[in-house]
């Protein structure tokens, strides 16, 4: 067991995609926890499998290094604003913060984020100038404006007075200044053991921790995972939990676990500030409390941003119901959302109706996640479009607002600026660079952003970047423009037809191919005018028996557009759901058939 004085706990943050995961790579590659010949995948801390697809860290994971007589805890924190419940509980965790900024693009809208809650909870960062090996990089006008970003954040004197160096996760070495040898990640490693300072707390006091997050594990049930404040613990004590309610309850400790490396391993005795899971403690959640049965202390609950947006799950009522999926009835989802609940306390989910259970998150992606690995799952059900969270103030109605921050070429600049004023968006900063490429920033209700990023992909040519952030709840704005464009909707059951389809094409864009089963009510296509068009997909051509001799015209149809489970959510309106299975995702009209909207307490 290491002594406190020995000990440094630390999380990285950073914008998304600035770097985090491959900073880590480079860590523990030099920390010499692997052997010789050991196969290493790249970004391995990114575990979870749409982590891998996505390039994205989605949940926090904790890893620890030994350099020198030095234990390094490093948490890898999620760098998109839909995962802030992550990021929040975390910090409660560490003493400082690596911030990582690429040294091309400099601080980013969840650079801010991160940023400023760290400097709220007055921890003192160290600033990482990363990719410093791009070709466009400028790490002094980068350091600048980092500088000028922990002003505007209203940064103490201290704060400001950071510490920094230059890096290069990919490449494996950090150096002090712009000049010095490209060698290793060791000054990055000596900056960590003197910068950041040594954990609070005393061994000889009576133990004391603060649950940051939850495991669960199929032999010892649910586990507590945070920091120890004060004391030891070890396998067999006793200790009192404190929960929501503040009841007392004894546990007995039966594993202790803590990391090194990738691996997790079991510790015969954990002290003040090691990062540790605790197994024996059954219904522990997080924000809870362990202490010493002899001093009984009960902490202050983890506080957490309210989600801004919310979805309808229901059951999935289409022809093709249970042709993919295992799970698909009300129970069977109520249960696994159930067990959501309990391990990710950042999603709000409200199951008081008999028919649907609503799932409040931070953001379309932060619902996304959570229904992808159910579909993987094998559940199939039916969402509805996300609406936002409506707040009253002062007998006001409020509707969150997003800090919404664009690239695009100059060219778009002024399309996209047209349309964002449409729905309601207000510019804060327009600035072009040597480059042409031109940066806005507009505040922008979500609802403004819902139905948007398609749009902005199209309009820009794919090369536009756009990256939004919660800034605050601010009174309605009004009406704004849903999208532009009806729907081709299938009127009857049966395969696609390649000729069916290749006459469709100049009606609008398609979205099924040929061969594809739809039914009645399913979404097949966007229409070129602004109403909904009921569409055949499934009629073949009329054959006769008069052979024809090179009169057949040769067909060519444009691939159809696929939609992913983001894009899927982004695009529907009130009246249309998204049909979720394992093995595909439809869109649909909410009210299938004929018969479906003439049923008594129907909407249509």
């Amino acid at each position: 067991m290491h002594t406190p004085e020995k000990i440094r706990n630390i999380a990285i943050i950073a914008h998304i995609d600035h770097g985090k995961t491959t900073l880590l790579d480079a860590f523990l590659n030099q920390s010499h926890i692997f052997r010789d010949n050991q196969q290493v995948k790249a970004r391995m801390m990114d575990s979870y499998d749409q982590e891998q697809e996505r390039g994205i860290t989605i949940f926090a994971k904790h890893t620890s290094v030994i350099f020198d007589d030095f234990k390094i805890n490093i948490i890898d924190t999620p760098g998109h604003a839909d995962f802030s419940g992550e990021v929040e509980r975390i910090l409660g965790m560490v003493d400082s913060v690596l911030l990582l900024v690429d040294a091309q693009d400099g601080p980013m809208p969840q650079t801010r984020f991160v940023l400023s809650k760290s400097l709220k909870m007055g921890l003192k960062p160290i600033v990482v100038l990363n990719k410093i090996d791009r070709p466009n990089a400028n790490p002094d006008k980068v350091l600048d404006e980092t500088f000028d970003l922990f002003a505007e954040l209203g940064a103490t004197d201290e704060q400001l007075d950071f510490r920094y160096c230059y890096a290069s996760g990919l490449a494996g070495y950090a150096i002090h200044h712009l000049h010095d040898q490209h060698k290793d990640m060791r000054p990055l490693f000596e900056l960590i053991t003197y910068a950041v300072q040594a954990p609070a707390g005393s061994l000889e006091n009576p133990f004391l921790m603060h649950v940051s997050t939850i495991a669960y594990d199929d032999y010892v049930g649910r586990q507590a995972c945070g920091k120890i404040q004060q004391g030891t613990v070890k396998k067999g004590d006793q200790i009192i939990h404190i929960d929501e309610e503040g009841k007392e309850n004894r546990c007995t400790i039966v594993r202790v676990e803590g990391h090194l490396g990738m691996e997790k391993i079991e510790m015969d005795e954990a002290g003040v500030g090691d990062i540790v899971i605790l197994s024996g403690i059954p219904n522990v959640t997080i924000g809870d409390t362990l202490c010493d049965p002899k001093k009984i202390v009960k902490l202050p609950r983890i506080k957490l941003d309210e989600p801004t947006v919310s979805i309808d799950l229901t059951v999935n009522n289409s022809p093709f119901v249970g042709k993919s999926g295992k799970h698909v009835t009300m129970n069977k989802l109520r249960e696994r959302l159930e067990k959501e609940k309990k391990a990710n306390i950042s999603l709000k989910i409200d199951d008081e109706a008999d028919d649907k259970i609503s799932v409040a998150g931070r953001g379309e992606l932060h619902l996304a996640v959570l229904i992808e690995a159910m579909r993987r799952e094998g559940y199939e059900f039916s969402i509805s479009k996300p609406r936002v969270i409506i707040k009253e103030i002062n007998g006001e109605k409020n509707e969150p607002v997003e800090r919404v921050h664009i690239e695009v070429p100059q060219e778009y600049s002024g399309t996209v600026i047209e349309e964002l004023s449409k729905r309601r968006g207000e510019m804060q900063m327009l600035d072009t660079n040597e480059h042409n490429i031109t940066r806005i920033e507009f505040l922008l209700p979500t609802r403004g952003l819902m139905g948007y990023r398609n749009e902005f992909l199209t309009v820009t040519r794919g090369l536009g970047i756009l990256t939004s952030i919660f800034e605050n709840f601010a009174p309605w704005k009004g009406v704004i423009p849903g999208r532009s464009r009806g729907v081709l909707i299938s009127n009857g059951p049966g395969k696609t037809n390649g000729y069916a389809c290749f006459n469709l094409q100049e009606r609008g864009v398609l979205f099924a191919g040929p061969g594809d089963d739809v039914y009645e009510g399913m979404v097949v296509g966007e229409n070129s005018r602004d109403n909904d068009l009921v569409v055949n997909v499934t009629k073949g051509k009329q054959l006769t028996n008069v052979r024809a001799s090179g009169t057949d015209e040769n067909i060519i149809l444009t691939p159809p557009r696929r939609f992913s489970l983001e894009q899927a959510i982004d695009y529907i309106q009130d009246d249309e759901l998204i049909e979720v299975t394992p093995d595909a995702i439809r869109m649909r009209k909410r009210y299938l058939t004929e018969m479906d909207r003439k049923r008594p307490g129907s909407k249509a």
